[in-house]
């Protein structure tokens, strides 16, 4: 789901997620004076300095490997010696991962699982060779190694001369105690030589050092961009197998909700519906007994198995609403919305601008969605009024839930929300909730329009 969440979708009187907050500690100094001492440059300066070592070794395990492999093809040798150097290619690809998420704070996912066709040794070779993510990770080892060699040169000399530089007037007195000259020497012949001394020069020397002290950071940025790029590009799993990946992840999600309803459908109607029509039964057995022996009993009977329809009734259409509703089916959201803000305990003011109603599915889904939201708003909220907002924006329907109750609501592990926003994803959809302590609480669910 690649909707930027910083985006406002509200309108003027219907806020949308919400940005960042403003109150984020102010700094003292620029960030072109910090870059220097902050965590973030020290972390791509190791990640240059670790990546020489590293492509080095891997380099030569991969055009060693794959060369001598590619020699034996010939025979049946290389086969198996080619599946072990894309195989190996795969677990240094996996240890990159982790370094770079380490090192340069990237979320990358993992390689996708190896798809064997057969069981056996057989069916593991052919799925590292049809495995396009095995080929991407042998590319990455050849290219890494010219590359770090020109990370680890470039920032390796910026930051070395960088600091020597700036401290030179703290150590230049080495050279005329130790090495017998006055400082550093800029130039010098049989007649003549020049050395950084005086005062002047001094400074100067410092703020050349200086300059390059602070250009640093930026340019171990921008080396390690390029390998942001190359690990995204030969590491990271493709498009196509993340989102092969989530549509796994979302048919179990469905499957299990899908399980959860028909078990809820069959205990309401086992515990509820059944159970009153059984008695029902009973009821009536017992009154055509005694309808010539006692028919006033029989009567009263009777009655009492009337009030028992009405109630099954009653919990048949209740169980069919949760179902679908039957008002969604002909009137759309805006009145089935509007017949659930009326079952609320607090008042509820809902308000739907859509231009046309959307695909059925989408329709249950934000029906739901906002039933369960207001349900926890009469249970949980502690709230004296509530709101309700569905618009689209683009070919997204939004929903938003507002109250002024007590607030502290999270999408945690096994809560109501957790719940709702996993069943929210199984269709692409969104839930964010904003709910700091003492409220109030706005929760947004995104979905994406159909129609």
């Amino acid at each position: 789901m690649a909707t930027e969440y910083g985006q406002d979708y509200g309108r003027q009187g219907r806020p949308g997620f919400g940005g960042a907050g403003s109150g984020a500690r102010r700094q003292l100094l620029p960030a072109g004076l910090r870059a220097p001492f902050e965590a973030r440059m020290w972390r791509e300066f190791g990640f240059t300095l670790l990546s020489l070592p590293i492509s080095i070794i891997t380099f030569t395990l991969a055009v060693t490997m794959f060369s001598l492999s590619a020699g034996l093809l010939i025979t049946f040798l290389g086969v198996p010696l080619l599946a072990a150097t894309l195989a190996s290619a795969r677990g240094f690809a996996a240890m990159e991962r982790t370094r770079a998420r380490a090192l340069l704070g990237m979320e990358i996912g993992s390689a996708e699982p190896l798809r064997a066709a057969k069981p056996g040794f057989m069916g593991w070779v052919g799925a590292v060779f049809k495995s396009g993510s095995s080929w991407r990770n042998l590319l990455y080892m050849v290219l890494h190694m010219p590359w770090s060699v020109v990370t680890f040169t470039v920032s390796v000399t910026f930051w070395s001369l960088g600091w020597a530089l700036l401290t030179y007037p703290l150590w230049y007195w080495v050279f005329p105690t130790y090495v017998g000259q006055d400082g550093i020497q800029l130039f010098g012949d049989e007649n003549r030589s020049v050395y950084l001394n005086n005062p002047f020069e001094l400074a100067v020397t410092a703020g050349i050092g200086l300059a390059l002290t602070l250009a640093t950071p930026w340019l171990i940025r921008g080396l390690t961009m390029v390998d942001r790029l190359l690990v995204w590009g030969l590491l990271s799993p493709s498009k196509l197998v993340n989102r092969v990946v989530e549509l796994e992840s979302d048919r179990g999600v469905v499957v299990d909700t899908a399980a959860a309803d028909l078990r809820r459908i069959e205990r309401d109607l086992h515990d509820g519906a059944q159970a009153r029509l059984v008695n029902l039964a009973m009821g009536l057995g017992l009154a055509k007994e005694k309808l010539n022996e006692d028919p006033h009993a029989a009567a009263r009977m009777v009655d009492e198995a009337h009030g028992e329809v009405k109630t099954a009734l009653q919990e048949l259409r209740d169980l069919a609403r949760g179902i679908h509703p039957a008002v969604l089916t002909d009137r759309g959201l805006d009145a089935a919305l509007s017949s659930v803000a009326s079952r609320c305990t607090v008042p509820v003011q809902v308000e739907v601008d859509l231009p046309h109603r959307p695909a059925p599915a989408i329709e249950g889904i934000a029906y739901f969605t906002v039933s369960e939201l207001l349900q926890n708003v009469s249970k949980h909220s502690g709230a004296t009024r509530a709101t309700v907002d569905v618009w689209r924006v683009e070919n997204r329907l939004l929903l938003q839930v507002t109250d002024n109750g007590v607030g502290g609501a999270e999408v945690g592990a096994g809560s109501g929300l957790a719940g709702l926003a996993e069943r929210l994803d199984a269709v692409d959809g969104v839930l964010v909730v904003d709910s700091p302590v003492a409220g109030p609480t706005r929760i947004t669910a995104e979905l994406p329009w159909r129609t």
